[in-house]
């Protein structure tokens, strides 16, 4: 059996004409090659192969579609921002195509409406929106090419989203600024992280954030960077008027 006719067996025709009117929309154009649009929304868990036995899933076009991003962005920034140094325009990439960002995208957009997955779709956490948006700026690449894919971008991430005064204040990382809050007062930190995974499917764990031995902010995430954040950020805003003078 080939690729084609796996992912067509994954999907009802009612399915499939859905999502092919919601990807024309999204998409604001006609893809010419609908079936590379299918893989971008197929979860590695399906576990469908190819001939060769590779995988079929959006993980390798999520790979291309965050490249592609990257290029689209950092010629915009070269363009728009002609003082910034090297590490300016890298900062400021890094802000436009946060995984925070990426998901706020894809949740816009409502691709995981699409996905075709063996395990229920509240079991995803929340990259997954991030995931699907950089898979399906792949699959436009693979399917139109450059120049369709920067449209893309334009039209869905930079005009709407991005304002480089109004990015130039926007904090990446909590965690980074908090520590170097830290170590600029001298003060100690440290992050408990431990699993507690409750009732939940998916594997979480919870973090207790403490400052001079004094527990200021806890959170619970699906991974140890994700919870750690979240702490960080709860400890921000609880210290925001001592921060804000860094």
């Amino acid at each position: 059996m080939g690729l084609i006719r796996k992912i067509l067996n994954s999907r009802s025709k009612d399915e499939d004409g859905n999502f092919f009117v919601h990807l024309q929309r999204v998409l604001g154009f006609k893809p010419k090659d609908f079936e590379v649009y299918k893989v971008a929304f197929t979860h590695r868990s399906t576990n469908i192969k190819d001939d060769q036995g590779n995988p079929i899933n959006y993980e390798r076009l999520e790979f291309l579609g965050d490249a592609m991003l990257s290029a689209v962005i950092s010629k915009y920034l070269y363009e728009e921002a002609p003082a910034g140094d090297e590490g300016y325009l890298t900062k400021m990439r890094s802000k436009i195509v946060s995984r925070e960002h990426l998901n706020e995208l894809g949740k816009e957009l409502r691709l995981l409406d699409y996905v075709v997955s063996s395990i229920s779709k509240e079991s995803f956490g929340d990259n997954v929106h991030g995931n699907l948006f950089e898979a399906l700026v792949g699959a436009i690449y693979l399917d139109r090419g450059y120049n369709y894919c920067e449209r893309f971008i334009n039209k869905r991430v930079i005009k709407p989203h991005v304002d480089i005064e109004r990015l130039e204040g926007k904090i990446i990382s909590y965690k980074s600024l908090l520590i170097e809050w830290c170590q600029k007062e001298k003060k100690s930190f440290y992050f408990n992280v431990f699993e507690d995974n409750g009732n939940d499917v998916l594997k979480h764990f919870a973090v207790k954030l403490s400052i001079d031995n004094k527990v200021i902010a806890k959170a619970r995430a699906t991974s140890k960077k994700k919870a750690e954040e979240a702490a960080a950020k709860r400890a921000y805003f609880a210290l925001q008027s001592q921060i804000e003078n860094l």
